[in-house]
């Protein structure tokens, strides 16, 4: 399992990837398209123009750690497909739901908002 909690975010990246890349390439994908830092901590998401290959990028805190996965029935999601400018942001339940094939990453929100304390109301009595 790669992370459990809310506070990472995952990038999907936005346009088909060449699986041919690796380590170098897909960071300056993080760096240059995403506008994002590779060594933050946070999951970074590519997709094959087939889609049935991706690979996820994520800094461990003591170097760059690169999944692969290919589905041998089905799609990945598009995350080129979905509605929007940037990068599609997930949570960690939606990366690995994509990853297992799921087609209703980015169509609809699958988990809550984040709990901010902002939104804590206290009832007393």
């Amino acid at each position: 399992m790669i992370g459990s909690t809310r506070q990472v975010r995952v990038y999907a990246y936005r346009e088909p990837v060449d699986m041919r890349k690796s380590f170098d390439t897909l960071t300056a994908l993080v760096a240059q398209g995403l506008r994002r830092d590779v060594m933050s901590g946070e999951i970074f998401l590519f997709v094959s123009r087939s889609r049935q290959r991706s690979k996820v990028l994520f800094w461990d805190g003591t170097g760059l750690c690169l999944f692969s996965k290919r589905l041998a029935k089905g799609r990945f999601a598009a995350p080129w497909a979905r509605p929007g400018d940037g990068p599609l942001v997930l949570t960690t339940s939606e990366l690995a739901l994509l990853l297992e094939g799921s087609e209703l990453i980015g169509r609809m929100p699958l988990s809550p908002p984040p709990y901010t304390p902002a939104n804590r109301v206290l009832r007393w009595g």
